[in-house]
């Protein structure tokens, strides 16, 4: 039993006790597996944007990589504007936020949301604040790992 449960009151605790009895639990192997099948499709979706940029467009395979990322975000942007994504992911539960996608859709969703507010403030302000962390996090990562990176590299090369 946890700390909080010791200074709950009896008809707290009676409630918790209720409540569990009532849970119906979570089907952990099948959100697995939705996850698993909805975010390989996403992926083999980008693979095939990219196989379709190298094959018309003439992009190599390191040239089609942008232009794959960007379709792919202006996709998940429009599916969220249209509503369509919000019910992708409620069926597809976490393999729709692990993409590139899953970040659009987040601020998409976050500039609509506060559309109300103006453009600046509303849409620009709300809309990087969620973008803000994510950047400083892949920044600061790559800072690391390049750091990492070099000191291993000059361990090497002694």
């Amino acid at each position: 039993m946890s700390d909080t449960n010791q200074n709950n009151t009896p008809a707290q605790q009676e409630y918790q006790d209720f409540a569990k009895k009532r849970d119906p639990g979570r089907p952990v192997l099948k959100n697995c597996i939705l996850a698993f099948l909805s975010g390989g499709t996403i992926c083999l979706l980008g693979q095939l944007i990219s196989t379709f940029y190298m094959r018309f467009f003439d992009f190599t395979e390191k040239t089609a990589g942008d232009p794959t990322v960007a379709t792919l975000i202006f996709l998940s942007s429009l599916l969220t504007g249209l509503g369509v994504y919000d019910h992708i992911a409620q069926w597809a539960g976490a393999g729709t936020i692990i993409p590139v996608t899953g970040f659009a859709n987040a601020l998409t969703s976050s500039a609509i949301e506060h559309r109300s507010e103006g453009f600046v403030l509303g849409v620009g302000g709300n809309m990087f604040k969620l973008a803000g962390s994510v950047i400083v996090f892949g920044v600061f990562s790559a800072f690391i790992i390049a750091t990492v990176k070099v000191i291993l590299r000059g361990l090497g090369g002694m």
